[in-house]
């Protein structure tokens, strides 16, 4: 059989596609004992005297970052040397929470930190969430929608700016269309049409575009603060606190119009500067 058919010809059709084989991946291992946040990976720092160099340039890790920090919890190790996929629902943060006792280790979504905070803290049973009346949580919900809406709409487009066009599109489209384009009145033009290759989803905004609009959010957040320690005047930081850290710490990290608007407001400025200070003396690095 082997005679009859010449082999040659199939053989070296495979030696054009060869067989290697790689060492196995060395998993990075986690030393810590204690509890670790995944976060996604901070900004480069050449500040080898301070913490700087361990808070998320992604708002939703540096959020919970804040939100631990400013409950009182220290000792909290940090890595990020995981990627999203790796995360709960592939995306970051997670809490990754030793064992205790009989209970085996955990990893937590974002979801679930605040229970776990609250475990830690004692704060069960606080139906105002921290502020001082229910009329002030009310209130914190149309701020964290001011935070959520067109100012991560500035943040953002700040923070793609440098990228291509092209790339632009193709990575933000689908993800922010539909959500940015309700911050805006009336609604920005369609994303795509009839003349591109793409089907007509999401929206044209522009950092120019919502301008006015960011230039007043910040103006509002401002005065809103005041002289005071806490937003809404709570007496201890709330989720707000936490949030509207994460956006400030961003904008005043973004390109220079979208910073600029913050730097004209002081108290806005000295306030990121105090709350970072605690945010980075809670954390270690894994």
């Amino acid at each position: 059989m082997d005679s009859f058919f010449d082999r040659t010809p199939f053989l070296k059709f495979l030696n054009k596609f060869p067989l290697y084989t790689y060492p196995a991946i060395t998993v990075p291992q986690c030393h810590s004992q204690g509890p670790t946040l995944w976060i996604a990976p901070p900004r480069a720092s050449d500040d080898q005297t301070t913490n700087s160099g361990i808070l998320s340039t992604d708002v939703e890790c540096l959020k919970w970052q804040a939100y631990i920090a400013l409950r009182g919890l220290t000792d909290i190790a940090v890595r990020w040397d995981i990627s999203p996929e790796g995360g709960i629902d592939g995306r970051l943060p997670c809490l990754h929470v030793p064992a205790i006792g009989d209970i085996s280790l955990e990893l937590l979504a974002p979801r679930a930190i605040s229970r776990w905070v609250d475990g830690r803290t004692g704060n069960w049973n606080d139906q105002l969430n921290g502020y001082r009346d229910s009329s002030l949580k009310d209130e914190s919900t149309a701020w964290v929608s001011l935070l959520e809406g067109v100012v991560h709409t500035a943040l953002t487009l700040s923070q793609e700016s440098s990228q291509p066009a092209f790339c632009q599109i193709l990575k933000t489209a689908v993800a922010r269309g539909r959500a940015l384009g309700v911050t805006l009145s009336p609604p920005p033009a369609p994303l795509t049409g009839l003349s591109s290759v793409l089907p007509p989803f999401g929206t044209n905004i522009t950092l120019s575009s919502i301008q006015g609009q960011y230039a007043e959010a910040i103006t509002s957040l401002s005065e809103r603060l005041g002289t005071d320690r806490w937003f809404l005047a709570s007496e201890n930081p709330t989720a707000l606190d936490a949030l509207a850290f994460a956006y400030l710490h961003g904008l005043l990290h973004s390109q220079d119009s979208t910073r600029i608007e913050v730097t004209r407001h002081v108290n806005l400025v000295a306030w990121e500067q105090r709350v970072r200070t605690q945010v980075e003396a809670a954390f270690t690095d894994a």
